[in-house]
């Protein structure tokens, strides 16, 4: 089928910044889709209009009964970075559209301040939780993020300061690529509440205060970095177990009995493009998984709070996962392996010898492998160092074999 979905990535010079044949296809649309500001810059263009709607899978609907028409769509910049592109591609064939892209914010503000590109980690903070942004925060480090409206840099100050990186500089670019294009800069603790345009983008350059260190993307995050209420699988125990779960991006946990939260946390923080379901029947400890996740940056940690296996019932199939407890329970082994995709890994951890119980007998029959994980940190003993011993981790990793 010939494209006839258009979508058009436009600057803030407006229609005097698209090539031609970007605005030949927009001057001879039927139909155009768009924000208020974006349909604002064709105002001779004789064709129906359609303003963003909200949900925005409305206008996906309404764009879909206009199939077969000239239908154009404007989206700022480069439609397929965090743009409306990007959703589109999920509905339409690509076969049926066309997407021709403008500079976008990203690449305006670095050439604005001759950052790499490449070397500058970008993130949408539209209609996005803020505490995203903490997953990134490193020394030296120069980030790049779209606003959600003038009210977002302030927003942001104010949690860099808040948590250790008031010394962080803001430089916010208003309207780039516009006659009234202009750049605001100052430190974090400085920013105060100020409020820029809407239209703005944020280059941030990281910096901590003396008294603070970002946290790694490794396995292995400090037990502190964890509030809990005693139910916390150990740095060391924790760095074996998502090494034994192995995540890959694009994939799914389930972390069974999650307690803190702490292995869906340490899962999501290896790569934005994995996702995680924490299952905890207990309400207290979810309210904790929950705050855990937002002060560690993967505010989208899923959180089920109910019992297992019932919890289950509507999830999705997971790649991976992981059991620190509640083995005693004859139904959870059957049904966390029958929901399991083949080629997924499971991994459990155990400390009582029922639990290893029920480990040996499934790996009787499903084969995998079963380590002994047994740590001594060294502690303070009067004016000495002595040994304490943490609690022997049995650990049970098993790959589900893939149908033939």
């Amino acid at each position: 089928m010939k494209p006839w979905l258009t979508i058009i990535g436009i600057g803030d010079d407006g229609l005097g910044g698209l090539a031609p044949a970007s605005r030949a296809i927009l001057d001879t649309a039927e139909v155009i889709v768009g924000g208020a500001r974006h349909l604002a810059m064709a105002p001779q263009v004789r064709a129906e209009r359609l303003e963003w709607r909200q949900p925005f899978a409305d206008s996906i609907a309404a764009i879909e009964a206009r199939r077969g028409r000239r239908v154009v769509v404007l989206a700022s910049g480069d439609p397929m970075w965090f743009g409306a592109g990007a959703t589109l591609c999920r509905h339409f064939p690509r076969e049926e559209m066309l997407v021709l892209p403008h500079p976008g914010a990203f690449s305006l503000a670095a050439a604005r301040l001759g950052w790499p590109l490449a070397e500058c980690p970008t993130l949408s903070l539209h209609a996005r939780p803020l505490d995203a942004l903490r997953l990134h925060l490193a020394e030296r480090r120069r980030l790049l993020l779209l606003s959600e409206d003038g009210a977002t840099p302030a927003a942001v100050a104010a949690l860099l300061t808040r948590t250790g990186w008031g010394p962080s500089r803001l430089t916010v670019l208003e309207h780039l690529g516009g006659e009234v294009e202009t750049a605001h800069s100052a430190k974090a603790a400085d920013w105060g509440d100020q409020r820029t345009a809407d239209l703005n983008t944020i280059a941030l350059e990281c910096h901590a205060a003396s008294d603070t260190r970002g946290l790694p993307r490794l396995a292995g995050l400090p037990d502190e970095a964890f509030e809990h209420d005693g139910q916390l699988t150990k740095r060391e125990v924790r760095a074996a177990t998502l090494a034994a779960l192995a995540p890959l991006p694009g994939e799914l946990l389930w972390d069974v009995g999650a307690g803190c939260g702490s292995i869906a946390i340490e899962w999501l923080r290896a790569d934005a493009q994995l996702s995680a379901v924490a299952i905890e029947r207990d309400v207290a400890r979810a309210a904790i998984i929950a705050r855990n996740a937002a002060t560690l940056g993967v505010p989208n940690l899923e959180i089920v709070s109910g019992e297992a296996p019932a919890a289950f019932a509507e999830l999705p199939a997971p790649d991976a996962v992981f059991v620190g407890g509640g083995l005693a329970n004859p139904a959870l082994l059957p049904a966390l392996w029958q929901a399991l995709k083949p080629g997924g890994r499971f991994v459990a951890n155990v400390i009582s010898t029922d639990g290893e119980r029920a480990l040996y007998d499934w790996q009787a029959v499903h084969g995998g492998t079963l380590i002994r994980l047994a740590i001594s940190r060294a502690e303070k003993l009067g004016a000495h160092l002595g040994w304490r011993a943490l609690a022997p981790v049995t650990q049970f990793a098993v790959v589900k074999t893939r149908l033939r």
